[in-house]
């Protein structure tokens, strides 16, 4: 008899809730930064473990929204909490509890949700340390269970599987069996354009780039074309993306390339431009046409 489960997994902007969905999928379907709000959407992926199947919803950090996106990605997270089988809220080791884990808790309360709090990137601190934490929001909140991780090196991931079988329900599962996300090829080039510019630029720069496929084409020697669009807010902006001979450019470019040859598994034809369009974050109708929809 197969069994199916829905997790949400959420937290605070740069907790590893992507780190982790990639972990148990074995494959990379969330981008990763050590940046803030590295997720706008919610990410959907699939991991399989014998009969069961577990469907992970990967949400946005949650954190005071400053932009129309900004609340998108919020009421995503909002959104995302309520009409799943289990809540996978993590925190880091801090024996603190910040607005953002008061926001989510309070938000557990008001769905009654089943929730376990995961308590990741164990490897960095004492074991001591990890008393304190375990107390702290168990006294805020009535968890079903408490599992420490290490997203990264994968210590307790097993562990937080087996917690989570207990909410699998029997029947069909959601997705076939050889899926890994519901996300489209193209979706996942233009996130790992995205990632790349999180990782070469600093500041507020990334924060403010959207990145368009316009063309995702598979030639007759197999060869995938791709031509992208990288959107940024200011002029100057534009000048730091494209870099002094077009150096910083290329990188992005390359490093991008490479993971989406990982990905697709063949050689990809990769081409890039630099358009700039002001304040696209705040506008309604620009947050639409980049897939930010519910707005």
């Amino acid at each position: 008899m197969t069994k199916a489960a829905m997790i949400t997994v959420c937290g605070r902007p740069n907790v590893g809730k992507s780190t982790l969905t990639n972990a148990l999928v074995g494959e990379k379907v969330a981008i990763v930064s050590p940046k803030p709000q590295t997720t706008r959407n919610r990410i959907t992926a699939i991991v399989e473990r014998g009969d069961t199947q577990f469907v992970l919803l990967d949400t946005p950090g949650i954190h005071k929204p400053r932009t129309r996106l900004g609340d998108y990605m919020v009421n995503v997270v909002k959104e995302s909490v309520a009409d799943v089988d289990c809540v996978v809220m993590m925190v880091e080791p801090i024996a603190s509890i910040g607005p953002q884990e008061e926001a989510l808790i309070e938000r557990l309360r008001e769905t009654h949700s089943s929730a376990i709090l995961v308590i990741n990137k164990i490897d960095t601190v004492e074991k001591s340390k990890l008393l304190e934490v375990i107390a702290l929001y168990s006294q805020a909140f009535a968890f079903d269970a408490v599992i420490p991780i290490s997203a990264r090196t994968g210590d307790g991931l097993n562990e937080l599987l087996r917690e989570l079988d207990k909410y699998a329900v029997e029947g069909p599962h959601f997705f076939p069996d050889d899926m890994i996300t519901d996300q489209p090829e193209r979706q996942i080039c233009a996130e790992l354009v995205r990632e790349k510019l999180l990782r070469c630029l600093d500041k507020e720069i990334p924060h403010g780039t959207a990145v368009e496929v316009t063309k995702f084409q598979e030639r007759d020697d197999g060869v995938v074309e791709i031509e992208v669009i990288i959107y940024c807010e200011k002029t100057s902006h534009k000048g730091i993306i494209i870099g002094k001979k077009g150096a910083m450019l290329k990188k992005i470019g390359e490093l991008a390339r490479t993971d989406m040859e990982a990905f697709l598994g063949t050689k990809v034809f990769l081409q890039t431009w630099v358009k700039v369009k002001e304040n696209w974050r705040d506008s309604m109708a620009q947050l639409r046409n980049f897939g930010y929809e519910n707005t």
